[in-house]
């Protein structure tokens, strides 16, 4: 986790657990405790069974349904060691506003780790337009989707022909296993990631500076499309 590769006596929380993998790894790592939420019944789902899976009686991992846009539930978790929400919060439909109210669930001296899209301007708003209407009903949702996979499709295949020379094929053979899902299922996933909101790195460090806390680390993916990567250390009062 950007560095970090020991937890041992820290409280860790995972704002969005989605499939539960990275609280999992805090598991390994040594984590004193960890607290997994997410607004999807199916990502707590997925959660549990990995406890269930590899710590099936641990009683330091905590795992429920809850939204970083809950004041009231938010209020009733305390404070944590680290606070982590790697490519959540920009999909609440309220970024700004969820990523203040996670900020207050950081202990003094506590980190911060989260993701967030990468603000492209113009081409951002026209993605924001695409996964608008891809969830507006079956049609569009149906008539995007393929149009989306076969541009995919046909582009990767003239880069591995024409430029790197080796077998269109290949890419799609690798691609579960250096994703963790499917080609298809990973372009699904893009298309219907809505909301869908995004910051330039700048926004993110003046929006936090403010808040008191300060830039760890950055990785930055510059003007392209995909997450600003960031660690945040919140200042002592």
């Amino acid at each position: 986790m950007l560095g970090v590769n020991d937890l041992r006596g820290q409280s860790f929380l995972d704002v969005g657990s989605g499939s539960g993998l990275s609280s999992l790894a805090a598991m390994r790592m040594g984590a004193r405790t960890v607290y997994s939420f997410d607004f999807d019944p199916d990502s707590v789902s997925c959660t549990k069974e990995l406890r269930r899976r590899y710590y099936p009686n641990a009683d330091n991992w905590i795992i429920t349904s809850g939204s970083a846009l809950d004041q009231n539930f938010l209020g009733s978790l305390g404070v944590f060691d680290v606070v982590y929400s790697w490519g959540v919060l920009h999909h609440t439909g309220k970024m700004w506003d969820a990523l203040n109210r996670i900020g207050l669930l950081v202990a003094d001296r506590g980190k911060l780790f989260i993701a967030i899209y990468n603000d492209q301007g113009r081409r951002s708003r026209i993605w924001r337009s695409i996964k608008r209407l891809y969830n507006r009903g079956i049609v569009p949702r149906y008539c995007l989707a393929i149009t989306y996979l076969t541009w995919l499709v046909t582009r990767g295949a003239l880069i591995d022909v024409l430029i790197r020379q080796k077998n269109p094929t290949k890419r799609y053979r690798e691609y579960e296993s250096s994703r963790g899902m499917s080609f298809t299922t990973d372009a699904l996933d893009w298309l219907g990631g809505y909301p869908f909101e995004v910051a330039t790195t700048q926004a993110v460090v003046d929006f936090l500076r403010t808040r008191g806390f300060e830039l760890a680390k950055l990785t930055s993916v510059g003007t392209s499309l995909g997450c600003n990567e960031f660690v945040f250390i919140k200042c002592a009062e």
